[in-house]
């Protein structure tokens, strides 16, 4: 790895035009303007594809196509370990940690956490000639019409996908324990959710279900894991999540191709698998040999593989750029998955969802542009989520603002040729409870939270973190301390004039003062 200052001079150009606090990205030169599918997964260990995993008690033909004709980054990593943060940094290339939320997820119904003004992917590309869709699992915030035993669903949904530069949206607004959950397309559910459930038995997994039937009313839902009923249209069922999505996603791009409008396109196709309820459909049972996880990761991949023979059938593989990765690591449940089936949903690595080591973060991260980028290749360098923004201005080329994209760091050099070393600043981990890791290079220093200690960690030599080496190279560690407080009080990893964060200092920041 090259030293920091060549950090800061190989990024400064992509910045030094940018002018003021707006959220428009000034063009610049003719660049390729591929289509862009973005496929996000919940919950999926970077064990959980069988490229990446040789001893996988499953088999992922679709993921493992997208490694053998595109690029696979081994050191890959999400912004956060759980979903609302996590999907925060990826569509706008900032930490979630610089807003107000600093733990846990949203429920259904809040605020956008992404605000009104601040760029995004969609944004990015819309303002660019692009058609933008999301089709999945929102998990930001949305603002519904009344409240919950007073709704007049005749109203739309405001602050959602449609207000954060998405021209089309149908899904769900977030993790199906959450509730609110119908079939919404655009700001309206066709069948609203008039009805309730609470969290259902599992017969094929340790988890819940979400299917019918449903209650008329709070008192009279039947709550067999003693949970609290949330809203539901008679018409939702967990299991039918990735078909439904599949399907509008697919029939989208159609329409998108079929067209005479010709634009490119970006897709940004969230699925809520394999995350709970774990609900494969029947036809998809006895798969593999890791039980009803291993059947949802199966039917999760036959999805991925419907999108990809779409591009097939469509002529459009050629120019079109495929991105796969997941939201953070496996939940807990991986534990048992050891136990019972010898499949490890973390591969190596420490730990899973929610976890600040590896195990948290580290997840299934592939690009795939037959047009661009050489077949087969791997890359070994840390890379994070929140380099999509910067990535995507420069396959554009166009100019972020300085408030956009201030974590994120373009892979542009990369896709075009793996063998080079990519210049860049470090990446931020964090995990739900709040503590903060700083990662350059092979070193890890993990800061110190309520009371717990800093730990370092050589990931070269030490992947599954097992041996703490604070203590034995101080000028390591002062380094790391020193640039992860200046990332955080400047507002931002890249080069440009320092961002203001929501919050100015939080408890979470124990090595820093007030």
């Amino acid at each position: 790895m090259k030293s920091a200052g060549a950090v800061y001079i190989k990024i400064l150009p992509l910045l030094a035009l940018a002018v003021g606090h707006v959220c428009h990205a000034q063009k610049s030169e003719a660049s390729p303007h591929p289509n862009i599918i973005l496929i996000y997964t919940d919950d999926q260990g970077y064990g959980d594809v069988s490229n990446l995993n040789g001893g996988a008690k499953f088999q992922t033909p679709a993921l493992d196509r997208l490694a053998s004709e595109g690029l696979t980054f081994t050191d890959g990593h999400c912004s956060d370990t759980v979903c609302t943060p996590s999907r925060y940094g990826l569509l706008t290339g900032r930490y979630s940690w610089r807003t107000h939320l600093k733990r846990g997820v949203f429920t259904a119904e809040k605020p956008c956490l992404i605000q009104d003004g601040r760029m995004t992917l969609a944004s990015l590309l819309r303002d660019n000639g692009y058609d933008t869709a999301m089709v999945g699992k929102w998990h930001l915030g949305m603002d519904f019409p009344g409240e919950e035993g007073a709704r007049d669903w005749s109203q739309p949904v405001r602050d959602m996908p449609l207000d954060k530069g998405f021209d089309y949206f149908y899904g769900i607004p977030a993790s199906l324990n959450y509730g609110i959950l119908a079939w919404f397309e655009g700001r309206h559910a066709k069948v609203p959710p008039t009805l309730y459930t609470a969290k259902k038995n599992n017969q094929r997994h340790m988890d819940y279900r979400i299917m019918p039937p449903y209650a008329p009313s709070p008192e009279e839902t039947p709550r067999p894991q003693k949970t609290r009923p949330i809203e539901v249209a008679p018409d939702f069922i967990d299991s039918e999540c990735l078909t439904r999505f599949t399907d509008k996603a697919i029939e989208w791009m159609r329409k998108k191709v079929d067209g005479e409008q010709k634009k490119p396109f970006f897709l940004y196709l969230p699925y809520t698998s394999p995350h709970y309820p774990v609900c494969p459909l029947p036809q998809f049972w006895g798969q593999g040999e890791a039980g009803g996880y291993g059947e949802f990761m199966i039917e999760t991949d036959y999805h991925v593989g419907r999108v990809l023979n779409f591009l097939d059938e469509m002529a459009l593989t050629e120019n079109t750029l495929v991105i796969f990765s997941s939201d953070n690591g496996p939940e807990r449940s991986w534990e048992q998955r050891i136990e019972e089936f010898g499949h490890y949903s973390s591969h190596i690595y420490k730990e899973g969802k929610r976890s600040i080591y590896e195990g948290g973060h580290r997840v299934p991260f592939f690009m795939r542009w037959p047009a661009r980028i050489p077949a087969g290749r791997t890359f070994s360098e840390p890379v994070g989520q929140t380099d999509l923004l910067a990535t995507f201005a420069e396959i554009l080329g166009v100019q972020l603002p300085q408030n956009a994209g201030e974590d994120s760091v373009s892979l542009w050099s990369v896709l075009q040729d793996p063998g080079v070393e990519l210049d860049r600043a470090p990446i931020i981990h964090h995990s739900m409870s709040g503590r903060f890791a700083i990662r350059q290079g092979d070193w890890k220093l993990i800061m110190p939270h309520r009371n717990f200690t800093r730990e370092l960690y050589n990931l070269a030599e030490d992947p599954g973190e097992r041996q703490n080496l604070f203590g034995q190279h101080p000028e390591i560690e002062k380094r790391l301390e020193k640039r992860i407080t200046l990332i955080v009080e400047n507002g931002r990893t890249t080069p440009g004039q320092p961002q203001s964060n929501d919050v100015p200092w939080w408890p979470d920041l124990t090595w820093m003062k007030n």
